[in-house]
């Protein structure tokens, strides 16, 4: 949740979404978390529903960003939804992110629709993106 609190991009969930997220009631999750010398740099928070995943949150610590921990977190998470059957990842970011827009696209992620107003604090669009794995 430290992290998370500084990832001004990343979606800041309650400790009670966390602990819903960790219980083994609901929706299969996976999480993947990045470290280097014991310490969490990155995590990313994805659930599967039939064959179908999204990516519910990814942060990267502002001191390990732009060294590829997203890209390896991404990579990692991608692999193991085809490894289980995964057929399509979809995800929403904020329309500002545009470091997280092109992280996405460069793993060939496609655009695929708009909410308005999705997020607070500031009001702000999501982008909403598919990514077909067969």
């Amino acid at each position: 949740m430290a992290l998370e609190s500084h990832a001004v991009t990343a979606a800041h969930w309650s400790v009670e979404q966390y602990r819903e997220a960790f219980s083994s009631a609901g929706p299969t999750r996976l999480f993947l978390v990045i470290e280097e010398g014991a310490i969490v740099q990155g995590f990313l928070a994805a659930r599967v529903v039939d064959r179908e995943w999204e990516i519910e949150n990814i942060a990267i610590a502002g001191s390990a960003r732009r060294r590829g921990l997203g890209t390896r977190l991404l990579g990692e998470f991608l692999n193991t939804a085809h490894s289980q059957g995964g057929q399509a990842v979809f995800l929403e970011v904020r329309e500002s992110n545009l470091a997280a827009r092109k992280l996405y696209e460069k793993w060939a992620f496609v655009e695929s629709g708009r909410r308005p107003g999705y997020y607070q604090g500031p009001h702000e669009d999501a982008i909403t993106y598919r990514l077909d794995l067969r």
